[in-house]
């Protein structure tokens, strides 16, 4: 039988591990992220962090680590986005980089204007929403046509001018101010 004594440790244990979390989601850095959660996480300082990588020693040997970019986001500071979001929006944490080019792509597309991606994960949406913008294309818009008719929008973002080509890697290139319509709150 269990006596006071012995479940006062467990708690203690309990309740320390609670500061501990809090600890590390008030004071979270990119450069101390691991790889597999650098992509799609936010500073506590409210910059988005991102996968770079780099070569070291006097050989061709590459390794990656992760950055603080430029690009401020305006809520979620200290996030780091679940499985379930990049699973659900089709996306890849070891991605070095992010372009807009994914949105030419009806597979991803289709994942990102799903509801459990658009609906359920703000952080993902919200970067993808700023990359379309970029491309002069409106996220809730492409998201529309994406479900009423898949090729047709394609052919829409295609015809909005948005290049076929790799966006610059520098993160200047991916800072784009956000619309008044905020796309978690846009209609779906």
């Amino acid at each position: 039988m269990a006596t006071f004594s012995s479940k006062l440790p467990l708690a203690a244990l309990f309740f320390s591990s609670l500061f501990f979390h809090a600890a590390i989601a008030h004071e979270l850095v990119c450069e101390n992220l691991p790889m597999d959660l650098c992509a799609f996480a936010i500073s506590s300082s409210g910059k988005r962090c991102l996968l770079e990588t780099y070569r070291y020693g006097e050989g061709s040997a590459v390794d990656y680590q992760c950055r603080t970019s430029e690009v401020m986001v305006e809520k979620l500071a200290g996030h780091v986005e679940t499985d379930e979001c990049v699973m659900a929006c089709g996306v890849d944490r070891n991605s070095v980089g992010i372009s807009s080019d994914a949105l030419l792509e009806p597979r991803f597309t289709a994942k990102l204007c799903s509801s459990n991606c658009y609906n359920g994960c703000p952080n993902i949406v919200d970067l993808y929403f700023n990359l379309a913008a970029g491309e002069g294309v409106f996220l809730p818009d492409l998201c529309e046509m994406q479900r009423k008719n898949p090729h047709r929008a394609m052919l829409e973002l295609l015809s909005s001018g948005a290049a076929p080509g790799p966006v610059s890697s520098t993160s200047e290139s991916l800072e784009v101010a956000s619309p008044a319509a905020s796309p978690a709150a846009a209609p779906m």
